[in-house]
């Protein structure tokens, strides 16, 4: 049965690399017609980042550096959620886990939990709840703007980000939206998660378990 996601994997849309993508992104947030929600959904449990500081540090096995870098942005996190606010924008973020949490996810909870004690609203969801709806592949990775636009963020095959398909169609942003939406309110406080599921974890070794 076709939903909502394969809608979104089968549009037509603007295809973008990192930089343009986010570019375009913050251009779009600074419009006048793009006031209210602005929902995340992460899905996939394995990333790279190259140019990220903080993976490298994780990926050399050293959690004090990861650990010190996370905590060193909690001003522009919290500068950030100001700014969505000034703009009439509210973004939320829900964050599909599945378990044993893999090395990637783990790292990504530190991280995510400045977020939240920035004033960001994430929350976590058990894979189970979407199966359903993965029975051919994973739900997408997308960043939905307010009914109106659609990012869906793209991968290579290392699961690199490259950039998005930026796609312009309000009653699918829509309807992207509102399931998202369902999916938050049955999902949990990320805080709940984490110290349930991460906080007691040891530090993990990535080059071990790529």
């Amino acid at each position: 049965m076709k939903h909502v996601f394969d809608a979104v994997r089968a549009a037509e849309g603007t295809t973008m690399d990192r930089r343009s993508y986010h570019a375009d992104a913050a251009a779009l947030r600074q419009s006048d017609r793009i006031i209210g929600d602005v929902w995340k959904l992460e899905r996939a449990q394995t990333f790279e980042d190259t140019c990220d500081p903080a993976w490298a540090a994780f990926l050399s096995g050293d959690w004090n550096r990861v650990l010190e870098i996370f905590d060193g942005e909690r001003a522009g996190l919290v500068e950030q959620s100001r700014s969505y606010a000034r703009l009439g924008l509210r973004f939320r973020r829900l964050r599909i886990v599945e378990h044993p949490p893999t090395p990637y996810l783990q790292w990504e909870m530190r991280s995510h939990r400045i977020f939240v004690e920035c004033g960001h609203e994430i929350r976590t969801l058990e894979a189970e709840w979407i199966r359903e709806w993965e029975r051919d592949r994973p739900l997408p990775e997308l960043v939905i703007y307010c009914g109106e636009v659609i990012y869906q963020v793209r991968y290579d095959e290392r699961r690199r980000p490259v950039g998005a398909k930026r796609i312009d169609d309000p009653r699918l942003a829509a309807a992207a939206a509102a399931t998202v939406s369902e999916l938050y309110v049955q999902a949990e406080p990320l805080m709940d998660y984490f110290d349930r599921e991460i906080a007691p974890l040891p530090p993990c070794t990535p080059a071990l378990d790529w």
